[in-house]
């Protein structure tokens, strides 16, 4: 196991619960503003999302909007379901793109149960936003399932 350390008044002491949130978010603040290049690594932006979705137990479902050159507007959780679905509703993502002005997206959700694999549902609807928003000239760069590990439907020529 990882001692962690933080510095304080009377030198360095060992850090609690609260330190290492208070230093996570900092850094997240600092990394992941509005735009910041989120794409300049598919790492990076898993980093992200790791981070953002880790914690929650049930499934959320968001988007990651972007502008032309893919800087960061806005990170914005759209649906929270249950512990292994959300329903999502196209005509909702589609009204929260037009109100952020982005370019393009990246799609992402989690998988509270650890497995990253895409449902049938999974596939479905990201076939669905991508028409849809194929439609006011938004583009879907990517789907991300976050679980264990994350799946990427652009690595998998689902996109």
């Amino acid at each position: 196991m990882t001692t962690l350390y933080v510095r304080d008044q009377s030198g360095f002491r060992e850090a609690d619960a609260s330190d290492v949130l208070d230093r996570a978010h900092a850094l997240i603040a600092q990394r992941y503003h509005a735009g910041s290049p989120v794409l300049s690594s598919p790492e990076r932006t898993r980093e992200f999302l790791r981070v953002h979705l880790g914690a929650y137990d049930r499934e959320t479902f968001g988007v990651l909007h972007l502008d032309n050159r893919h800087r960061l507007i806005a990170a914005e959780d759209l649906f929270q379901g249950t512990i292994d679905r959300a329903s999502v509703h196209p005509r909702e993502v589609v009204k929260a793109v037009l109100a952020r002005d982005a370019a393009a997206i990246v799609l992402y959700h989690n998988h509270p149960s650890g497995l990253s694999e895409p449902s049938a549902a999974d596939e479905l609807i990201t076939r669905r936003l991508k028409e849809a928003l194929a439609l006011i000239d938004v583009r879907v760069l990517d789907h991300l399932i976050v679980a264990e590990s994350i799946y990427s439907f652009a690595e998998h020529g689902l996109l």
